[in-house]
This record gives structure tokens, C-alpha cells and sequence, in this order.
């Protein structure tokens, strides 16, 4: 086998296919375009879901007045705690899902 170095991370088609049976494929550790774009609609989604959250609970903490900032700074704040939450899971589930491609493509 022979490692391309140009950048492109191939193998040497003849070589790869005569050892191992296999054919030649890029190696990459990157998710389907599918699985990235229901990643990112996901935290986008959770951190909506917190905003909603954070602006309720700042709303039902409010006794007299308007509180315009609390729930403003509610609804950030809550908004950012789950969407980084979602990311830290989504990032996860993406490595995972690129490891178990690796894994049933090697055998």
C-alpha cells in the first residue's frame, strides 16, 4: 500500500485491492452532508427550544412590571445553554457514526 501525498489520501488502486480485496476508497473521517445538516438543525432547534424556555421561566419569575431585560438575558441565556448542550451531543453522535463507518468497512 502507498500513501498519496499530495494531500488527496488515497491508496494505490492495484496495491490496496490485490492485499486486502477491497476497492480503493478516500479515507475520510468527514459525516454525510445528510448527518451534518441534521446536526446543525438540531442545535439551532434546542437552542430555540432553551430560548423558549429561558424567556418562561424569566416571565413566571417576573412579579410587577414589563421585566423586558430579565427576559431578554433569560431567553440568551437559556438559548446558548442548550444550543452548546446539543452541540457537545451532535459532535459526539457524528464521531460515533463516523467510527462505526470505519468499523464495518474494515470488517
Amino acid at each position: 500500500m502507498t500513501i498519496d501525498h499530495t494531500g488527496d489520501n488515497t491508496h494505490d488502486d492495484d496495491t490496496y485491492q490485490a492485499n486486502t480485496g477491497r476497492d480503493a476508497s478516500p479515507l475520510s473521517a468527514l459525516p454525510s452532508p445528510l448527518a451534518r445538516a441534521l446536526a446543525f438543525a438540531s442545535i439551532i432547534l434546542g437552542g430555540a427550544c432553551g430560548a423558549l424556555i429561558g424567556y418562561g421561566v424569566m416571565k413566571a419569575q417576573c412579579n410587577s412590571g414589563t421585566c423586558t431585560t430579565s427576559k431578554g438575558v433569560g431567553a440568551i441565556a437559556g438559548g446558548l445553554f442548550v444550543a452548546v448542550g446539543v452541540a457537545v451531543i451532535a459532535v459526539l453522535v457524528l464521531r460515533a457514526m463516523g467510527e462505526w463507518r470505519t468499523a464495518r468497512r474494515n470488517g
